[in-house]
């Protein structure tokens, strides 16, 4: 009988120990109508404070000129990108040791390409790896779930699937 509620009261404070702390019930990820990484969180652990959180991810994209009828008129009027994004942002808990929030992060910078007179500057598709979500206060991350690329104009031998 001693030796049951030994291992009861183990397993008891071994439970509770796990529980407690810094961790993540989710992080979803998608990519915005701007190409933009955006991944949206729920974290609980973190007593009352706050705490700073981080996007980072390696980001690739091609930026393409349009004319006015929506179409790439000239294979040269484009470019490929790739650098890494990030995001930080400090999210205060809830009286209840709890954050959830949202960081968007890119899409990579074009750099100085540039479109000629009559065409507009688009992301043609952008494309996110290495997707990891950190709270920096804590020193607890996750891969979040979701898409990580969106493709917004077809361009043959460009953009990835």
């Amino acid at each position: 009988m001693k030796k049951s509620l030994l291992i009861a009261a183990v397993l008891t404070f071994g439970a509770g120990q796990a529980l407690a702390g810094a961790h993540f019930f989710s992080a979803d990820a998608s990519v915005n109508s701007n190409g933009a990484l955006v991944v949206s969180f729920d974290e609980a652990g973190v007593a009352n404070a706050t705490v700073t959180e981080s996007l980072t991810a390696q980001g690739s994209a091609v930026y393409a000129c349009i004319n006015h009828g929506g179409k790439n008129p000239n294979a040269s009027n484009k470019t490929s990108v790739a650098g890494a994004v990030r995001a930080d942002n400090t999210f205060s808990a809830t009286k209840n040791g709890r954050v959830k929030g949202t960081l968007e992060a890119g899409p990579p910078d074009e750099g100085n390409f540039s479109c000629p007179s009559g065409q507009d500057l688009i992301v043609a598709c952008v494309r996110y790896t290495d997707v990891l979500l950190s709270d920096l206060t804590n020193g607890v991350s996750i891969v979040p779930t979701g898409t990580f690329s969106r493709n917004f104009l077809s361009i043959p031998g460009s953009c990835p699937n």
